[in-house]
């Protein structure tokens, strides 16, 4: 059986997703390739969405015109908006969700996506010409698919080996079967691969737990969601709990050690070192005598429960009678123990900013492929890759965003630039504009973007314009009416903020720390009346009003230093120099520089061990 697509999208996961949804609503002819229908974006470890700096991915995803947002909105049974307490660019949107809900959520979009067929079956073989240019799949089946455009988001599954004590089982997760071929054949063809190890914590039946000696942790309840588009959560809202462990749980773990996966030598993989298991973190910290847990439900209607903060790979039995020591589990029952996985994952500085490689011309690779972890990455990815490998089928023009413009844009530049040791996860310490890149205008950033390459929907394109208008016009009015010290004196004595001498303009008093946008309006009836007049947008509309007029400054002189940056990203260097003949540069960067080939002097700078002085070489080799 032979099929024809301009895209096939391998893996049915959070990148599969949103690159096959990507690529269809661009108006490629798109087939998802997905060993099981009925697990669509699985939440193979916690079933949340978002956290910090995740949460801004996912808001940046929704505002390409991706479905990881809404998906999340409509299933979500927990809402916070992480950091609140710190500045804007640090707030972070993260949900709990119903894991199930969540799956078929996602099989109802991608059912009434036009362009798109879903395939159940397993790829096998990439197929390539003479030339290295892709031309489709083979499938465990025997069936034949061909398209111009082959996006790769095979998660953990490549020749994936699952670990509970000395026991070792191939799957991809638990109870789902490894793909033993794949990886072999694309690497055959000069692709480097490498393995990576990640975890997931036991599953807990509620019925066994004890509450009354947890502490609950109530969600939010007022007005964000994770989508522009979302107007509301429909789901009921749960509490997580927290709790902790104690002497006698690590006593037990500490004696059962010898039989860990992970220092026994039966694991020889990097794993995750921002999402420890219980293992590493004693011996990271051996002083501390407790740690952390979270139990989070798993659905509105299920007994099952997520332990965050205890991923383990230890025997069964040892995972058991180290939770009974906990108080609150003294009389645990559980689903399935913890895991530990090892992958293969392929070397990202292999590709281009577009996603696709750089040896076999039309793959993309997108999510834990490229050595990432999380949904969020994964989802953030695969947009992308399916946006490139749609236009990759009608010509020559990439989508791609830079530093400044998206956390998406720093995610796929540190990972083509500098490559990974270990599953790269996205922290806003790894952006250096993160007060351009906050959660609250992710669509005044891509929107209009995305709407220009053909993914955002004219729907999506209003919406953002009467959200921008109205933001402008509460700017504008607080720009240009000025308030007298009779008027707003008696306020500023009341709020603990100094009173005025003469007229001052409302946008001046809003960037005091005392004052918001919702205190001062009430003081100013036309102000007031206008964000009224803005429904059920107003408090969306009046936080990013607000936002832009108390940071300006800040935001001002950010994109001074990011358009500075520009001038080095528009410096193409690519296919200029043979860099090993360069003796002026250091051993390190002539290496470096060989195996990467960067694009611009900007990406040339990013690489580690390329200093300083190298790049003031390139410049004057570029008469510069």
């Amino acid at each position: 059986m032979k099929f024809s697509y301009d895209v096939i999208v391998i893996g049915g996961g959070h990148a599969g997703c949103e690159a096959a949804t990507a690529s269809a609503n661009m108006g490629a002819k798109t087939c998802l390739v997905t060993m099981d229908m009925n697990k669509i974006a699985q939440m193979s470890c916690n079933p949340a969405v978002g956290g910090i700096a995740k949460g801004q991915i996912v808001r940046e995803i929704d505002a390409l015109g991706g479905f990881m947002g809404i998906v999340t909105d409509n299933t979500s049974i927990q809402f916070r908006l992480l950091n609140i307490s710190k500045g804007p660019a640090m707030w972070s949107p993260r949900a709990q969700c119903d894991r199930e809900k969540y799956i078929w959520e996602w099989r109802k979009i991608l059912d009434k996506t036009d362009n798109l067929d879903i395939w159940q079956d397993q790829a096998e073989e990439i197929i390539v010409d003479n030339d290295n240019n892709v031309l489709g799949i083979n499938t465990l089946w025997g069936t034949e698919i061909y398209a111009k455009s082959i996006v790769l988001t095979a998660g953990t599954f490549l020749n994936g080996l699952m670990h509970i004590g000395r026991k070792k089982v191939s799957g991809g997760r638990i109870a789902e079967p490894a793909v033993g071929k794949l990886t072999e054949s694309i690497a055959r063809h000069g692709i480097r691969f490498s393995r990576m190890k990640t975890g997931t914590p036991v599953r807990i039946d509620k019925r066994s737990v004890d509450f009354s000696l947890m502490e609950p942790q109530e969600g939010d309840n007022d007005f964000h969601t994770f989508s522009y588009m979302s107007r509301k959560r429909s789901l009921p809202q749960l509490p997580c709990w927290t709790c902790y462990t104690n002497k006698e749980c690590h006593d037990v773990l500490k004696e059962g050690m010898p039989l860990s996966p992970l220092y026994n030598g039966q694991i020889q993989s990097t794993g995750p070192r921002y999402c420890p298991s219980i293992e590493t973190k004693l011996v990271t910290f051996p002083d501390r005598n407790q740690h952390p847990l979270f139990l989070e439900p798993e659905g509105s209607d299920t007994n099952e429960m997520y332990l965050n903060g205890f991923s383990s790979s230890m025997p069964i039995e040892i995972q058991i009678e180290a939770l009974r020591k906990i108080p609150s589990f003294r009389n645990i029952r559980i689903y399935r123990p913890g895991y530990a996985i090892e992958y293969d994952y392929f070397d990202p500085t292999q590709l281009k900013h577009s996603l696709e490689s750089k040896i076999i011309s039309g793959l993309f690779f997108a999510g834990q492929v490229n050595g990432t972890t999380g949904y969020e990455e994964a989802g953030g990815q695969g947009i992308v890759a399916g946006i490139n490998a749609a236009l990759k089928c009608t010509g020559d023009k990439v989508f791609t965003m830079k530093r400044d413009e998206s956390y998406i844009g720093v995610l796929i530049d540190d990972l083509v630039t500098k490559g990974v040791d270990e599953p790269y996860r996205m922290f806003t310490s790894r952006a250096e504009y993160r007060i351009l890149l906050r959660q609250d205008d992710a669509d005044a950033r891509l929107t209009e973007k995305s709407y220009l390459i053909g993914l955002a929907k004219q729907e999506r394109m209003d919406w953002w314009k009467s959200k921008s208008e109205a933001i402008d016009s509460i700017i504008n009015f607080c720009n240009k009416t000025t308030i007298k010290p009779k008027d707003i004196n008696g306020f500023l004595n009341n709020i603990g903020s100094a009173e005025i001498k003469g007229g001052v303009k409302i946008s001046e008093l809003i960037a005091r720390p005392q004052i918001t946008l919702e205190n001062i309006s009430k003081q100013i009836p036309e102000l007031k009346a206008m964000i009224e007049g803005m429904g059920n947008r107003q408090e969306e509309i009046k936080e990013a009003a607000e936002i832009k007029m108390k940071y300006k400054g800040y935001i001002k002189r950010e994109r001074i230093f990011a358009e500075k940056m520009h001038r080095l990203e528009n410096i193409n260097i690519k296919g200029h120099f043979k860099y090993s003949e360069i003796l002026d540069l250091s051993t390190e960067c002539r290496q470096k520089l060989e195996r990467i080939q960067p694009e611009t002097i900007a990406q040339a700078s990013r690489i580690p061990g390329v200093s300083p002085s190298d790049i003031n070489v390139l410049l004057v080799l570029m008469n510069r």
